[in-house]
C-alpha cells in the first residue's frame, strides 16, 4: 500500500492513480492509491472488425459458443459440405476486433445435421456437441471436445436417442457441475418433443432416460437454463399439435431425471408455421426471467420477442415486441452478463436484401425496448449463430453462412455500447480537497466525519449520493453510495 501519513484526523493522504480534481468523490484502489470516481464509455461498433472465413465450402447447421472460462476463445460447429458433409468444429480466437481460426477438426465422419454446441461453464476448455448422425440411422448423438490453444481433441460419440433427432438444442446448468440437457424431436416416436439429461466426466458422456415434454410433433426447439436457479430450465418450441403455436415449458433436473410443468403458448394462431426460428435466453441478472425471439408468421413474419417470467413451473408472458419490421429468419439471441438487462439479437433480415443484422434490447421488468438495427454483413446471410464473450463486456461474435459467396462460413466481431464505473458499494472513501492533483502525486482526501468545503450549489440539510460519473446528486445511483449531508451551499459532511 502506497500511502503517506494523515495530515490530521479525518484527512487522508495517498498517491493518485490518474489526475484528481478538487472537490470530487474519491475511491481507494486495490493497491492503496486513490482515484476520482469516473465512468468509461465504449461506443457501439457493428461490425467492429473484418469478416473472417472459418470454412471455404458450403457451411450449414452452424452453432457457435464462447468458453466462459477463457477470454476471447470460442468454438464454431457446423456441417462441412466440402468434406463429405462431416460434422466439423474449429476454434476461434479474438484479439481486439480481429478473429483468427485454428485448424478444422472432424467430430463425426458422416453426414451430420441439427448441430448444437455448448461449453461446460464449470470446466475451462470443455464443450459438448449434439447432432443428428445421418451415418448412424440419424440417431441423436453427442460428443465431448477439449480445446487446447487452437486445437480440439474429442472423446467417443455417445447416442442419446435411438431414433432420428432433428431440432437438437443443448444447454448446460451453470449451477450443477458437469450437468446438461439435450432437447430434441424424436423422429422414432411420432416426432414428439423430448429431453435427455447428460453428464460429462472428462471426455466421457452418459445419459439418463428420455423425458417427454410435448406429446405432439415438435419443431424449432430451443433450450436454456436459468443461471440463477439450479436445475431449472425452459424449452421453447413450435407445437405442431396445437396449431403450430409458439410454446414454452419449464423443466426441472434432479440427478438424471427431468420433470415438467404445463405448456404455455406465447404465440398462438391457427396458421401454418406460425412460429419459427426460435431462440431463447435467460436474463443472468434476474431469476426466472427469459426472452424468446422468433419469426412471427401471425404478424407479417416480423422479428418478434416476448418476455417470459417463471414462477415455480408456471410461465407468464409480456406483450410482444417487434425488433425487425420485416420478414426475419435465423434468429439467435443472448444476454450480456456484464451489462445489466441487455439482450442482443442477430438475424437475417428477409425484408432488406437478406442482410445479416444485429439489434440490442434492454429488459426492464416485463418491458423490452429495442434500439437501432445494425448490419453485420451487407449481403445475403443465413445460418446465423450469435455468441457473447462473458469475459469481455459488450463483445460478441456472429458466425454465419455468406449465401452470396458460395455459402461459405464466416464470422465477425461486434461491440455494443456500454459504460462502466470504478465506483463500487465499498470503495468510496471521501472527497478530494486542497486543489487538483496530477497522476502519481500525493493527494489530500476528506474522509468520514470531515467537512469538505469545496462544493457549490448544495442545499443545507439535504442528503447527497455519489453518482457513477463522479458527480453528487440527491437521488441514489446504482450502486447506492451515500456521499454525505450538506450543511451549506459549499460544505458537505462526508459520510460512508
Amino acid at each position: 500500500m502506497r500511502t503517506i501519513p494523515d495530515l490530521k484526523e479525518g484527512t487522508h493522504r495517498a498517491v493518485t492513480t490518474g489526475s484528481l480534481p478538487n472537490g470530487k468523490p474519491v475511491v481507494v484502489n486495490a493497491d492503496g492509491t486513490v482515484s476520482v470516481v469516473a465512468e468509461t464509455s465504449v461506443s457501439t461498433s457493428i461490425p467492429a472488425g473484418s469478416e473472417a472465413v472459418f470454412n471455404n465450402a458450403t457451411t450449414t447447421f452452424i452453432s457457435a459458443a464462447f468458453d466462459p472460462n477463457t477470454s476471447g476463445k470460442f468454438v464454431v460447429a457446423y456441417r462441412d459440405s466440402g468434406n463429405s458433409y462431416y460434422g466439423t468444429a474449429i476454434v476461434g480466437t479474438i484479439s481486439g476486433t480481429a478473429v483468427s481460426f485454428g485448424s478444422e477438426s472432424v467430430f463425426n465422419s458422416a453426414a451430420t445435421t441439427s448441430i448444437s454446441v455448448s461449453f461446460d461453464p464449470n470446466t475451462a476448455g470443455k464443450f459438448v456437441v449434439v447432432y443428428q448422425d445421418d451415418g448412424n440411422s440419424s440417431y441423436g448423438t453427442a460428443i465431448a471436445g477439449t480445446v487446447s490453444g487452437t486445437n480440439i481433441s474429442f472423446g467417443s460419440e455417445r447416442v442419446y436417442n435411438t431414433g432420428s433427432s432433428p431440432y437438437n438444442s443443448i444447454a448446460f446448468d451453470p449451477n450443477t457441475a458437469n450437468k446438461f440437457i439435450v432437447a430434441f424431436q424424436d423422429g422414432g416416436n411420432a416426432y414428439r418433443g423430448k429431453v435427455a439429461v447428460g453428464t460429462i466426466s472428462g471426455t466421457s458422456l452418459s445419459f439418463g432416460s428420455e423425458y417427454l415434454f410435448n406429446p405432439a410433433a415438435t419443431t424449432r426447439i430451443a433450450a436454456a437454463f436459468d443461471p440463477n436457479t439450479a436445475g431449472k430450465f425452459v424449452v421453447a418450441y413450435m407445437d405442431d399439435g396445437n396449431s403450430n403455436a409458439g410454446t414454452a415449458i419449464v423443466g426441472t433436473v434432479s440427478g438424471t431425471t427431468a420433470s415438467f410443468g404445463s405448456e404455455y403458448a406465447f404465440n398462438y394462431q391457427a396458421t401454418t408455421h406460425s412460429t419459427e426460428y426460435i431462440s431463447l435466453a435467460f436474463d443472468p441478472n434476474t431469476a426466472g426471467k427469459f426472452v424468446v425471439a422468433y419469426k412471427d408468421a401471425v404478424n407479417s413474419n416480423y422479428g418478434t420477442a416476448t418476455v417470459g417470467t417463471v414462477s415455480g413451473t408456471a410461465i407468464s408472458y409480456s406483450t410482444k415486441y417487434v425488433f425487425n419490421s420485416g420478414a426475419t429468419k435465423w434468429t439467435s439471441c443472448a444476454f450480456d452478463s456484464n451489462i445489466d438487462n441487455t439482450l442482443i439479437v442477430a438475424y437475417m433480415d428477409d425484408g432488406a436484401l437478406d442482410y445479416g443484422k444485429v439489434v440490442a434490447g434492454t429488459l426492464s421488468g416485463g418491458t423490452l425496448l429495442f434500439g437501432s438495427e445494425y448490419t453485420f454483413h451487407s449481403g445475403a446471410t443465413a445460418e446465423v449463430s450469435l455468441a457473447l464473450d462473458a469475459n469481455t463486456t459488450g463483445k460478441f461474435v456472429v458466425a454465419y453462412q455468406d449465401f452470396a459467396e458460395s455459402e461459405i462460413g464466416k464470422s465477425v466481431v461486434g461491440q455494443i455500447a456500454y459504460s462502466t464505473t470504478n465506483l463500487t458499494s465499498e470503495n468510496y472513501i471521501g472527497i478530494s480537497t486542497g486543489g487538483t492533483y496530477a497522476d502519481g502525486s500525493s493527494a489530500t482526501v476528506d474522509i468520514i466525519g470531515t467537512v469538505n468545503e469545496d462544493q457549490s450549489g448544495l442545499t443545507a440539510g439535504q442528503s447527497y449520493y455519489v453518482q457513477t460519473d463522479g458527480t453528487i446528486a440527491t437521488t441514489p445511483a446504482t450502486p447506492e453510495v451515500f456521499a454525505g449531508t450538506a450543511i451549506s451551499a459549499t460544505s458537505l459532511v462526508v459520510k460512508t
